[in-house]
């Protein structure tokens, strides 16, 4: 069976796939390619024209190749094209979106670049919204993303390495980092992990996230991204990062636990403005972990420590409620769940209303209802309201919450001690890529990551602090 033959039993029964025969004068040649993936013009001005007017070439003594080689440089008017190493090199080419051209008693098979498959363009990014600096954002194509980052950073040691991973989608997927910044040991991990990875198809960033990850934990230790200018900030700190095709997300390595507190746009606003927002970020995160199971603990086991004055409105506020304060926290927490969860996954136009009338709703309904108290209804509102401060943390603090309440209502102020303790010996116990995720707490190994807690000058943020080509002295 010839390569022809054999490329068509392999891709029969595809309405999509074209076979353009075309007389020459070395031969008949067969152009394959998917109509919906490449473009078609191109196909008819710089590749059938060409090959129609093609004339005979001298022999030579390797005749195949030699011909070949002379209608690549002197014939086809493509930028890209090459041969293809096999068949199977050739037929994900052809699923990729690049025609092939099969001459007959020639076993070599050229391919050409003529990609024409429906791209969205780049846009502002929906979940990284800014209020100054750019708003530019990934989109599904890998080679759009590349563009959009070697555009901001342009210098010879910004590699980008691909693979293709997927037995059955064939997704490519680059490895990107800056040769002299990102440590060696770090560039190492994350290519074995990628080239470890043996799945029938990979769709999205998330496939690769779990095998960086492989940690069983609420909170993300692999950072992502639709910002390409974030992704160069981060790339220009010695991190790594991983675009895969199909999915404005591109994710990058390490990724700390300091950088939930860190917003797109902290680079482009006032210094001193930045810090501020940052203070209530952090307020933010104890009032949206902390402040439900104290609540739960004081109220059950520790009157004494609540005013006289508060403790009289307490129990006022309370005296229709027919269950005990731990469940009645808990199906409030519940009900607001419900309605972020409701407010994310419908229509943007509702979505928002539709939150706002559905907390004033429920709110005044379950206290006329005596299902819950005021109080406990403005606890877990406050509560609630801070999980958008910072966003990335929404699921790990979701869970954490619910989980401090549980042990608050089991043993008051000393288990929700416990419940931190806990906590923290998970958080120091995690890791990213090789690095503590708490870093640089408890951990010896260098990075250019000056922005911890408050954001300094950006010319010391900038500056170069990494010695020995970014080599890694762990």
């Amino acid at each position: 069976m010839d390569k022809l033959q054999e490329i068509k039993q392999r891709l029969e029964k595809n309405f999509d796939v074209k076979y353009r025969k075309v007389e020459t004068a070395i031969g008949n040649a067969t152009i394959v390619y998917i109509d919906d993936l490449c473009n078609v013009r191109m196909i008819s001005e710089y590749i059938v024209m060409p090959l129609k007017n093609i004339r005979q070439l001298p022999e030579t003594k390797n005749q195949d190749k030699s011909i070949l080689d002379q209608i690549m440089e002197n014939v086809l008017d493509i930028n890209a094209l090459g041969l293809c190493d096999d068949v199977d090199d050739a037929l994900w080419h052809i699923l990729s979106g690049d025609p092939i051209v099969i001459f007959e008693g020639i076993e070599d098979i050229i391919f050409l670049e003529a990609k024409g498959f429906p791209v969205r363009s780049v846009g502002t990014p929906e979940t990284e919204a800014v209020l100054k600096g750019p708003k530019e954002g990934f989109n599904e194509l890998i080679v759009n993303n590349i563009a959009l980052i070697r555009r901001r950073i342009k210098s010879t040691d910004l590699k980008f390495e691909i693979a293709v991973v997927g037995d059955k989608s064939n997704t490519s997927v680059a490895i990107c980092y800056i040769n002299g910044l990102a440590p060696e040991a770090l560039i190492r991990n994350v290519k074995e992990k990628v080239a470890e990875l043996d799945l029938s198809f990979i769709l999205d960033t998330n496939y690769v996230e779990d095998a960086l990850k492989n940690q069983i934990s609420f909170f993300d230790t692999v950072g992502y991204t639709e910002k390409p200018d974030e992704v160069c900030a981060k790339l220009l700190e010695g991190r790594v990062g991983v675009i895969v095709d199909g999915t404005p997300f591109v994710i990058t390595v390490p990724y700390f636990f300091l950088e939930n507190f860190q917003m797109p746009d902290d680079y482009y606003l006032n210094k001193y403005f930045t810090n501020f927002n940052r203070v209530l970020r952090w307020i933010a995160f104890f009032l949206a972990v902390f402040v439900p199971a104290l609540y739960v603990a004081v109220t059950t086991y520790h009157f004494s420590i609540i005013p006289s004055i508060f403790m009289f409105r307490l129990a006022v506020s309370r005296a229709g409620v027919p269950f005990p304060t731990f469940l009645e926290v808990l199906i409030v927490m519940l009900a607001f769940q419900l309605i972020k969860e409701a407010g994310l996954r419908l229509p943007k136009p509702i979505g928002g209303a539709m939150s706002i009338v559905s907390g004033l709703i429920l709110g005044e309904s379950a206290v006329a209802a005596g299902i819950a108290s005021r109080i406990t209804i403005v606890i877990i509102a406050l509560s609630s309201l801070a999980y958008f401060l910072i966003p990335k943390l929404y699921g790990p603090l979701s869970f954490w919450a619910i989980v401090l309440v549980g042990f608050s209502s089991a043993f008051g102020i000393p288990g929700f001690l416990s419940g931190v303790l806990l906590m923290l010996i998970q958080l120091s116990q995690l890791d990213s890529a090789g690095y503590q995720f708490l870093f640089p707490i408890g951990s010896t190994k260098e990075l250019k990551f000056r922005d911890i807690a408050f954001r300094g000058s950006l010319s010391k943020i900038s500056k170069n602090v990494i010695k020995e080509g970014g080599k890694d002295e762990s």
